[in-house]
């Protein structure tokens, strides 16, 4: 099976369908790549509020006056802010039905993101295999990018994550 042969809503009731979220493990194929949808512009308080929330208080995030003389004439996006919006915009098409999120490797910030930037978000599925002390799940691994609206790739990571089998759904009631 194909990401493009699933369906993304299940019957329910005579004329009622519910959304459907996320993928089984079987529903993976290695190589195949989705761009998540739709984009987000971020804001000034997207970066205010990630940055503070976290302590990051490295004044090129925070401090306009501070920015105003660095090279980029304004403050920088933090990479927490960047990492939280371009994982969270794959959620819904990779690990929506995860049973835990596992970790990520090899971060790479390429690129400066300010605030009224528009950012979009790929994945590629690398690997899966199902897992060795929990058969009722499978890991999966994915390469993530984030891109600029006008094609700037600014991050890319990799995550793994575990979903469940389709012979134990997890969502019958979600």
């Amino acid at each position: 099976m194909s990401l493009g042969d699933l369906r993304a809503y299940k019957r329910i009731g005579e004329n009622r369908f519910r959304e459907v979220r996320g993928l089984y493990y079987e529903d993976v194929t290695v190589g195949e790549t989705v761009e998540h949808r739709p984009g987000r512009t971020i804001t000034e308080a997207d970066n205010l509020w990630q940055s503070l929330l976290a302590l990051n208080l490295n004044p090129i995030h925070i401090d306009a006056a501070y920015s105003a003389k660095t090279e980029w004439g304004r403050p920088l996006v933090s990479s927490l802010v960047t990492l939280s919006i371009v994982t969270g915009m794959s959620v819904n098409s990779t690990s929506a039905l995860t049973f835990a999120n596992l970790g990520w490797e090899e971060v790479r910030l390429l690129a400066p993101v300010f605030v009224g930037d528009t950012v979009y978000a790929e994945s590629e599925f690398l690997e899966k295999r199902l897992s060795r002390s929990r058969p009722t799940l499978g890991l999966v691994t994915c390469a993530t990018r984030g891109l600029k609206a006008d094609g700037t790739l600014f991050l890319t990571c990799r995550r793994t994550f575990l979903l469940p089998t389709r012979e134990h759904p997890v969502d019958e009631n979600y």
